[in-house]
C-alpha cells in the first residue's frame, strides 16, 4: 500500500488560517478514495511559497530523501513552491526517492507540469510583486507606512469609511519618542552610540521590537537610512523605495540592493516629527565627523567567503549568556554581549595565546583515545589501500588505450596502403603514433617506491596528533591545518 505525506501552506497574503485545515481535509479525503496510508502531515503557515526556508517543508524533504514515502500530496503545484527553481529541484528529489508528486489541481505531476506550471508561478509572483509596490505607492502618497512601524510610534488600527481597516497609519509613542530626543542629545553631548546603548539597557529601557539595545541599533548605515540616528520619519519624512529585496539563489535569504536616489519617493508626514531640523542637521554633521576614513581603493568581500582571522573566530560562546565570545581589546577575548551592550555580568578576559594552547590541549587530549586510534588506523589503511586501487586502475585504463591506438593506427594504415591516403587522414596517423610513443614510455617499467604500511601506526598516529600543533606555524599548511582543527571542535 502507497504511503502518502501531505503538504499545506497559506501565506501571507491569504491571511485565512482555515485554509490549511480546508487543505489537509481534501487531501486526506483523496487518500482515502485512493486506498493510500496517511504518513504524516506537514504545514506551514502564513509563509511565502517564493522562498524553500520553510521549516516544515524542510521536515517534508527530509522524510523523503529516506525513501520511506511513496506519494508527496498537496492541493496544488503552487502549495509546495510558487519558485521554478524549487519545484523543479522537488521533483528531482521525489523521483529520485522513488516517489510521486500528486496535486489534487495537477493529479500526479510530470514534467510537462514543472515546465509550464512554474513558469506560471513565476509570472504570477513577479506580478503580484509589481501590484503590491503599486499599491504600497499609492499607500506612501497618503502620507500613510508601506509595512513595518519604527521605532516611537504606534500603529493605528480603525476602521475606514468603507468598511475594511484603514491600514498604514501611525501616531507617536509618548514615552518612545521621549527616549529618541535623548539618545540625539546624548549623540550631540559626545557620548558614543555604545555608551547610550549601555545607559539604555543598564535603566530596563525596552529596545525595538522589544531587543536589547546595540551601538548598531542606533547608528545603522548612514546610506540606507538604517538606525535611530538616520531614520527621517522623525523629521517628518517618510522616505519610500531606498532599497530593493532580491533572493539570493544559493542560500535562499533576501538581501537588500540600494536603488538610485532618484527612484526614492519622499512624502512629508509633519504629524509624526519628534526631532526639529536643526538637532537633526547637527547629528548628522557630527557623524560625519567621527565616521572613520574607509577604504574605496579595497574591494568588498563576502563575508562568507572570509577566512578566519584567528583560529578560534566564531566558534566561541560566552559560558554567562550564551552570546558570542569575541576579540574586545588587542589580544583579549570577552563577552561581545557585555561589551557592546552591557548585558552580560562576565566580565572575564583571556589572551589569544591562552585560549588557543589551552583549547588545543583538550583536543589533543581528547584525540588520544584507544577509539580514534583505531579509527585512524582503519583510515590509513583504507587510504594505502585505495592508492594501491587507484595505481591499478591507471595502469589497466593505460594498457587498454595503448590497445585502441594499435587499432586505430592499423586501420589508418590499411586505408592508406589502398591508396586512398589524405592529408588529414596522415596528420591523424602521426598524432595516433605520438599518443602510442608517450603511453609506451608511461607503461616501461619503472622503480617506484612500494606502498608500505607503517610499521608502528599507533604511535605513528600519537606524534601526529601532538605534531598538530607545529603545523600552524608552517605557512605551507596552515590554512589547511587551521581548517582540520576547526572541523574538529565544531
Amino acid at each position: 500500500m502507497n504511503r502518502c505525506i501531505v503538504y499545506a501552506r497559506y501565506s501571507s497574503d491569504m491571511s485565512r488560517d482555515a485554509s490549511i485545515e480546508d487543505q489537509v481535509r481534501l487531501c486526506n479525503q483523496y487518500i482515502v478514495d485512493q486506498k493510500w496510508t496517511i504518513a504524516g502531515t506537514f504545514e506551514d503557515r502564513a509563509i511565502s511559497g517564493a522562498s524553500v526556508l520553510r521549516p516544515r517543508y524542510q521536515s517534508l524533504l527530509a522524510l523523503v530523501r529516506q525513501g520511506s514515502i511513496n506519494v508527496v500530496l498537496a492541493e496544488a503545484l503552487d502549495r509546495l513552491s510558487r519558485d521554478q527553481e524549487d519545484i523543479a529541484a522537488l521533483f528531482k528529489i521525489v523521483r529520485f526517492s522513488g516517489a510521486k508528486l500528486v496535486t489534487l489541481a495537477e493529479g500526479e505531476v510530470s514534467e510537462l507540469h514543472i515546465g509550464l506550471k512554474g513558469t506560471m508561478n513565476a509570472l504570477f509572483l513577479k506580478d503580484l510583486a509589481l501590484k503590491t509596490k503599486r499599491g504600497l505607492e499609492g499607500r506612501i502618497g497618503k502620507g500613510r507606512s508601506a509595512g513595518g512601524n519604527a521605532y516611537g510610534y504606534d500603529v493605528v488600527r480603525e476602521y475606514g469609511p468603507d468598511g475594511p481597516i484603514d491600514r498604514g497609519r501611525r501616531t507617536i509613542n509618548t514615552d518612545m519618542a521621549r527616549v529618541i530626543v535623548e539618545i540625539f542629545t546624548w549623540y550631540l553631548n559626545g557620548e558614543s552610540p555604545r555608551a547610550i546603548a549601555y545607559y539604555l539597557n543598564a535603566q530596563k529601557t525596552c529596545g525595538p521590537r522589544g531587543r536589547d539595545w546595540t551601538a548598531s541599533t542606533l547608528i545603522g548605515n548612514r546610506k540606507r537610512g538604517t538606525g535611530i540616528l538616520n531614520n527621517e520619519l522623525y523629521i517628518g519624512k517618510l522616505v519610500w523605495n531606498r532599497q530593493t529585496f532580491m533572493k539570493d539563489p544559493v542560500s535562499g535569504k533576501r538581501q537588500a540592493r540600494m536603488n538610485p536616489q532618484t527612484s526614492w519617493i519622499t512624502e512629508d508626514v509633519p504629524n509624526l516629527r519628534i526631532i526639529d531640523d536643526a538637532t537633526w542637521d547637527d547629528v548628522q554633521r557630527a557623524q560625519k565627523q567621527r565616521s572613520r576614513p574607509t577604504r574605496p581603493d579595497k574591494k568588498s568581500v563576502d563575508g562568507g567567503l572570509c577566512r578566519p582571522k584567528h583560529l578560534f573566530s566564531g566558534l566561541l560562546k560566552c559560558g554567562a549568556c550564551g552570546a558570542s565570545f569575541t576579540l574586545v581589546s588587542g589580544i583579549y577575548y570577552g563577552c561581545a554581549a557585555r561589551k557592546n551592550k552591557g548585558t552580560c555580568s562576565n566580565s572575564e578576559r583571556i589572551t589569544i595565546d591562552r585560549l588557543e594552547n589551552t583549547v588545543l590541549g583538550a583536543v589533543q587530549s581528547q584525540m588520544m583515545t584507544p577509539e580514534l586510534t583505531k579509527v585512524f588506523i582503519t583510515e590509513y589503511s583504507s587510504a594505502i589501500s585505495g592508492l594501491r586501487k587507484e595505481a591499478v586502475r591507471s595502469k589497466t585504463e593505460q594498457l587498454q588505450k595503448k590497445e585502441k591506438l594499435k587499432v586505430a593506427i592499423n586501420n589508418i594504415v590499411d586505408v592508406v596502403a589502398s591508396g586512398h591516403a589524405s592529408a588529414a587522414l596522415l596528420t591523424k596517423l602521426t598524432a595516433f603514433e605520438e599518443d602510442l610513443e608517450v603511453l609506451e614510455k608511461a607503461l616501461q617499467p619503472q622503480e617506484s617506491a612500494p606502498l608500505y604500511f607503517h610499521p608502528n601506526l599507533a604511535q605513528h598516529y600519537e606524534r601526529l596528533v601532538y605534531d598538530s600543533r607545529a603545523l600552524l606555524n608552517k605557512p605551507d599548511c596552515k590554512q589547511e591545518a587551521v581548517t582540520a582543527l576547526r572541523k574538529l571542535i565544531d
